[in-house]
């Protein structure tokens, strides 16, 4: 495999010439990825890893239709959308066609950011109004419109949240709020919206927008429940705002039965904009913002003209085009169900054998596995989440760990992962997060009767030390612990765990 230089000068490049802030998954050990193909990953020494991550790569990597449809384009044109081409005009048709009726009139962007900015910009010149409603944990974008709706991206210890945004609980039946023995979460969730409208309102202030991704990701894989988001619908339009669905993660039949995750929620539920983006070019920057006819002429009656050279260009359309092909030719909405089932199968037999899994939520090949110390008081399992991760890796398995506590193992795969793939990674997890359990104590049987007393002396110092550390390091700004970034509590797992 050609390489221009070096891991390790590739890492002092990296050092020298990209922004800190900008980081690395398994930073300790970060993975030099030089080809992919399908669901597969290849390190500069020809190493597979199974990609459990990627998302963006929808289709699977480098997928040869989309390739050849990039390729084919690119010789041919590539220009601005001002000037007249069939490519925009039929990719634009054929999103509109996955969607309600309502949804009809396109605006095409280079990036989910650009697309959930741009929805706020119709949002409020449509209703005249500035304030947002955005929930707990959310994560829009990096644009700075974005950062101050988006709560996961919040200061801890800091008030940074500006007036005009209002935060709503996360509607997450597992540890949030309500939970699953509430005789009915999605109204409770709802009329906290509801609150935080009339509040706003008696302050003098008004409604724009209700924003909220379909399925939470960074969040932690959190599923609203059903009837929540017609109930917000309800009264987000009797406030004279609009809702605005986030598919950017979880959109184009990830969930299997439904292209879009918020169809998941009934005929009845159709938002007024819709954003999409990340897998939508399988690794090609585009994306899109889609709405209705009134909010798009009450935009264009700004006076204001939309214009972003790169979006629509031809190219970007005609790999549009290829990843639609390829989601209907390989009928990829029912990977996403058979697989996604056979595997959230699979995850809740190791629920039943494992007691460091608290909760298995999901919905296709949307699947999070939330990591608990204790399962009654639900108590986060950081530290051993980031453990879980880096021994994955070395067991050739990538995956994440998110949510507000970075205790939930994140599993959003390229589209074409198989059943095979499925208990090659739970074959896996099951080994690693047996040892785990054992090193921890959290298997108290299994420590005393297959160890020395002086192995369980240790093992138990080790878990005491571990729980002293996750304590120090979860009072740290949760956005510095990313994959790989947890770094002190992993340094220690590595030294006292030899799975």
């Amino acid at each position: 495999m050609c390489e221009l230089y070096s891991k390790q000068d590739t890492l002092a490049l990296r050092g020298k010439h990209i922004g800190p802030s900008c980081k690395v998954f398994f930073a300790l050990d970060p993975i030099k990825i030089v080809r992919a193909q399908r669901q597969y990953m290849f390190d500069e020494n020809g190493e597979q890893y199974l990609d459990c991550i990627n998302n963006v790569a929808h289709v699977g990597h480098c997928h040869p239709e989309v390739v050849k449809a990039a390729l084919k384009q690119m010789e041919l044109l590539n220009t601005n959308s001002r000037f007249l081409h069939d490519n925009i005009v039929e990719y634009a048709k054929r999103l509109s066609a996955t969607l309600p009726e309502k949804l009809s009139v396109c605006y095409f962007t280079n990036s989910g950011s650009e697309a959930n900015d741009l929805a706020l910009r119709l949002a409020q010149q449509f209703t005249g109004h500035q304030d947002v409603i955005t929930l707990d944990h959310a994560y829009h974008g990096h644009l700075s419109s974005l950062i101050e709706i988006s709560p996961y991206k919040f200061l801890k210890g800091k008030d940074v949240k500006k007036e005009f945004v209002h935060v709503a609980p996360t509607p997450d039946t597992y540890r949030g709020k309500y939970r699953e023995d509430h005789e009915d979460p999605a109204r409770a969730y709802a009329d906290e919206v509801k609150k935080i409208i009339e509040d706003a309102q008696s302050s003098g202030r008004m409604i724009a927008a209700f924003i909220a991704e379909s399925m939470q990701s960074c969040g932690g894989q959190i599923i609203p429940p059903a009837g929540y988001f017609q109930k917000v619908a309800e009264y987000v339009h009797g406030a004279g705002g609009v809702f605005i669905a986030d598919e950017v993660q979880v959109g184009f039949g990830r969930v299997g039965k439904h292209f879009w995750s918020f169809q998941m929620h009934g005929e009845d539920f159709a938002p007024d904009i819709v954003t999409m983006g990340k897998s939508m070019g399988n690794g090609h920057p585009v994306a899109c913002v889609v709405t209705t006819k009134e909010i798009a002429e009450a935009f264009s009656s700004s006076g204001m003209e939309y214009f972003n050279t790169y979006a629509g260009n031809p190219v970007s359309c005609a790999v549009g085009l290829a990843v639609l092909d390829v989601i209907e030719n390989e009928d990829l909405q029912e990977n996403a169900t058979r697989v996604g089932n056979f595997l959230t199968e699979l995850l809740k037999k190791q629920k039943a054998k494992h007691t460091l899994i608290g909760d298995i939520r999901g919905i296709g090949l949307f699947i999070g596995i939330d990591l608990v110390k204790d399962h009654q008081k639900r108590t986060p399992a950081t530290a051993e989440a980031q453990h879980i991760i880096y021994k994955m890796k070395e067991k050739r398995v990538l995956l994440s760990a998110d949510g507000p506590h970075r205790n939930v193992l994140k599993i959003k795969p390229p589209m074409c992962f198989t059943e095979e793939d499925a208990k090659f990674m739970v074959h896996q997890l099951d080994g690693i997060l047996t040892v785990l359990e054992e090193a921890t104590g959290t298997k108290t049987e299994s420590v005393t009767s297959e160890n020395t007393p002086c192995e369980t002396k240790m093992l138990k110092e080790a878990h005491v030390e571990l729980l002293r550390d996750s304590t120090t390091n979860s009072k740290e700004n949760p956005s510095r612990k990313r994959n790989g970034m947890y770094t002190d509590t992993h340094s220690l797992l590595s030294k006292r765990l030899k799975t």
